[in-house]
């Protein structure tokens, strides 16, 4: 789904998804890569936190979503009652990590998603956890041997990451993202991505002013 909406903002500017260039980041390089220019915007499951809005700019949230579990199809875990004292893993530098601890579990924080779940899939982890959109795209990719469980038990608004040094980039981002959900644009991206795991498309949430 963040692919699909950073595709939206590229193409309000009249750049092609084939002229795109896509950098991967993790938990621990977003900002740096803001402040460095090594990238223009970060759209990647972006937690907005009063934290990191003192170093970059954070435009949104265009997503509200809520930390839940990602266990193996046979697992008897139901909930983070089932998981105290027990590892769960999530991406390094995450907020889910901390959130994951604060719930009694034992953080274990890998660099990129997709090691995580294999850590799940491998029993090296009893769980992942991070925002319930994330779990629900690999549970659809790994239908049959994993599954998305518990309720939410933390509140995460997703924005997008801008440098502090393009403050004008926070009201395009905002008006940008709002005439795509106008125009259906963010129904159908949702759709073509979190959709096929059975969550219902939201409500695009109220975006945060950007008069500082």
């Amino acid at each position: 789904f963040d692919v699909e909406m950073a595709k939206v903002l590229a193409a309000d500017l009249g750049i092609a998804e084939d002229e795109v260039e896509w950098i991967e980041t993790i938990s621990d390089n977003r900002e740096p890569f803001l402040q460095d220019g090594t990238v223009d915007l970060v759209l990647a499951s972006y937690s907005i936190t009063e934290e990191r809005r003192a170093v970059v700019g954070q435009a949104g949230p265009y997503l509200v979503t809520g930390q839940q579990l990602l266990v193996p199809e046979d697992s008897d875990v139901e909930s983070t009652d089932d998981l105290q004292d027990k590892e769960v893993c999530s991406v390094t530098g995450s907020t889910s990590l901390d959130n994951a601890e604060a719930e009694g579990m034992k953080p274990v924080g890998f660099d990129t998603y997709s090691e995580c779940v294999e850590k799940v899939l491998d029993g090296t982890v009893e769980a992942m956890t991070t925002d319930g959109t994330i779990l629900a795209g690999y549970a659809a990719q790994n239908e049959g041997e994993l599954k998305v469980v518990g309720e939410e038990f933390s509140e995460e608004n997703i924005g997008v990451g801008y440098s502090q040094d393009n403050p004008e980039m926070c009201q395009w981002i905002v008006d940008t993202i709002t005439a795509a959900h106008e125009e259906g644009l963010y129904e159908e991206a949702f759709e073509a991505t979190l959709g096929p795991s059975g969550v219902e498309v939201p409500e695009l949430p109220e975006m945060d002013s950007c008069e500082s």
